[in-house]
Order: C-alpha cells, then sequence, then structure tokens
C-alpha cells in the first residue's frame, strides 16, 4: 500500500485522505482511527481537579455506588454520568461492555482467560484482572479477537 505525505502550514490544513477501490473492513478501520485519536471525555481527580482524559487512555470504566469512574494505568477519574451514558458517548469498537456495571476497552487487554460458569478474567495493561460476565463474555471475546489475536479462548 502507498503512503504520501504532504507538510502543510497550518493545523486546519491537516487531514487525511484515503483512497481505494472499495471500502472494506482495513480502510473504515483506519477511518475511524482518524475520526476519534484524540477525543476525550472530562473527568475528575480525587482533588475535584477537571482535567481532559483520552478515551484511548482509558483501560476500562467501572459504576460503584452510583459513580462512573475511568481508570488509566496511573489514575482513577470520576466521569459524570451515567455508564450508558458513557458508553453512547465512547461508541467504538473496542470499548465493550463487560458486565452491568463495567465497559473495557480492548485495545488494553493483555491476555483473556476463562473462569467459572462461562466468565472470563481479562488481564489489562496494569496486571489488573477484571471479572467478565457470562452475558457479555461473548462480546467482549469478539471484541478482543478482532484486535489482532487469533486464537480462540
Amino acid at each position: 500500500m502507498r503512503i504520501t505525505e504532504k507538510p502543510v502550514n497550518s493545523p486546519e490544513e491537516e487531514g487525511v485522505t484515503l483512497e481505494y477501490i472499495r471500502l472494506t473492513k482495513d480502510f473504515e478501520e483506519i477511518k475511524e482511527y482518524v475520526q476519534h485519536k484524540g477525543d476525550t471525555l472530562t473527568g475528575y481527580k480525587q482533588t475535584k481537579e477537571k482535567v481532559s482524559v483520552r478515551i484511548e487512555d482509558i483501560l476500562y470504566f467501572e459504576t460503584v455506588d452510583g459513580l462512573v469512574f475511568a481508570y488509566t494505568v496511573d489514575c482513577v477519574y470520576e466521569i459524570k454520568g451515567r455508564l450508558y451514558q458513557v458508553e453512547e458517548k465512547v461508541n467504538k469498537r473496542n470499548i465493550c461492555r463487560a458486565s452491568k456495571t463495567m465497559l473495557v476497552n480492548a485495545e488494553h487487554i493483555t491476555s483473556v482467560r476463562t473462569a467459572l460458569n462461562g466468565r472470563l478474567y481479562a488481564r489489562m495493561e496494569n496486571g489488573e484482572e477484571i471479572l467478565i460476565t457470562r452475558r457479555y463474555a461473548k462480546e467482549v471475546e469478539d471484541c478482543f479477537m478482532e484486535d489482532g489475536d487469533d486464537e480462540r479462548i
């Protein structure tokens, strides 16, 4: 595949051009990546400081006592709203439902292993393991497999 680069003079001129005979899955993924690269959510640190958190940096979202938290490798942020609202905002192929109270970013899963009763454990980049309920195991497995792994769990 050919790659053409062209320097520009201002941020307004920056962009990506896709040229294809047919819009394949690969081109669709590239398009989605470019469109959502750098998307952020507003999060709050424990000090109540308001910050922008890049969605691609988030390992998973979890609801605890009615509050939604976003976990990155080194920090936890409170996200205002309900989990389903966060799910709608981050509607991307690599973020999928792991349980009633959790969303997981498949790009940050390093391994998946089976647990009892059809559940799964996903090991995240920070070493933490999260439990994926039976109801959402297939969805997470499919999401994880799309991310480049070819072996079934």
